[in-house]
């Protein structure tokens, strides 16, 4: 077993069987599942169930893939930190992040990062549930983690920072801005009114939901599952939207009106990283998220 093994095993798996992954590896498919079963013959155990032209994980296959995307980042980090030596500060930094945290703090840690770092790729993946986040860190697909919940954020699998604290607010919809001025909205104000709502398991939804179980009647005009149709929305005079405070300056750029929420509910934000091994660009970016969080104002 070697470690091209390993890298064509993890392409079947990420790609979803043999043709894709070949056309990802830029080899022939014969080439590529001699490899595989060299690798299953020198373990001794199959690694796919073949069914018809699909194929599925066995379970030897299953308990693999996390031992080897660990063993390829580790190798990663160790070509990583010969390359800093030689002072090459080229190189890829993976993140997942989910999708309002990975608007803000992720879009101005990556503008520093980009100034001290400007031969990194940043690639940036989406999860959208914190268990997501953890296990994609955990796995080793990627080594920053951005997330957002409902209470901070504990792992005793990852290290964790604590990056800020984003107060909910309400994007008004223009066509229905009948909300007394100021910068505050109670939840008794959204009586009778249409909002645009993300799915349940969000805090937004959430507190949607909880306003509705206090006898606030809010119509629910929309449920997306992509949070960048949220906004459009709005726009559009769909209804208004709860959406975390990192996204007001986007809202306000799109001429809409903006209003904190009371009382005050906040998503916790959170970095994720592996406890050790590294590579010098995660280390580097680790030190942004520091700087980041120590400039931040109190609470609300």
């Amino acid at each position: 077993m070697d470690i091209r093994h390993l890298k064509y095993f993890l392409a079947v798996v990420d790609h979803g069987g043999f043709t894709r992954a070949a056309e990802h590896l830029l080899v022939a498919q014969p080439s590529l599942s001699q490899t595989i079963k060299s690798l299953e013959r020198d373990l001794k155990v199959p690694l796919f169930h073949r069914i018809g032209r699909q194929v599925v994980l066995s379970e030897a296959g299953e308990k693999l893939v996390g031992p080897a995307r660990v063993l390829l980042r580790d190798l990663d980090t160790a070509r990583a930190t010969m390359d800093e030596l030689r002072a090459v500060r080229s190189g890829r930094l993976d993140v997942v992040a989910m999708p309002s945290p990975g608007i803000e703090p992720l879009t101005s840690m990556i503008a520093t990062y980009a100034e001290t770092h400007p031969s990194v790729t940043v690639n940036v993946e989406a999860a959208f549930t914190t268990d997501e986040v953890a296990e994609a860190v955990r796995s080793g697909s990627a080594e920053i983690g951005i997330l957002g919940s409902d209470r901070p954020f504990r792992s005793v699998d990852v290290d964790v920072m604590h990056l800020e604290e984003q107060a909910l607010v309400l994007i008004i919809n223009p066509k229905a801005d009948t909300f007394r001025a100021g910068s505050a909205v109670r939840r008794d104000d959204l009586e009778g009114h249409r909002v645009v709502v993300s799915q349940q398991g969000s805090l937004m939804r959430w507190l949607i939901d909880d306003t509705l179980a206090g006898g606030v009647h809010v119509e629910i005009a929309a449920e997306v599952a992509h949070r960048t149709s949220v906004l459009p929305l709005v726009l559009a005079g769909i209804g208004h939207a709860v959406l975390p405070s990192s996204w007001s300056p986007l809202a306000r750029q799109m001429g809409l009106r903006v209003a904190r929420i009371e009382p005050v509910t906040v998503l916790h934000v959170a970095l994720l990283s592996r406890p050790s091994h590294l590579t010098p660009a995660a280390k580097a970016f680790l030190d942004v998220s520091a700087r980041h969080t120590a400039e931040q104002p109190p609470s609300p």
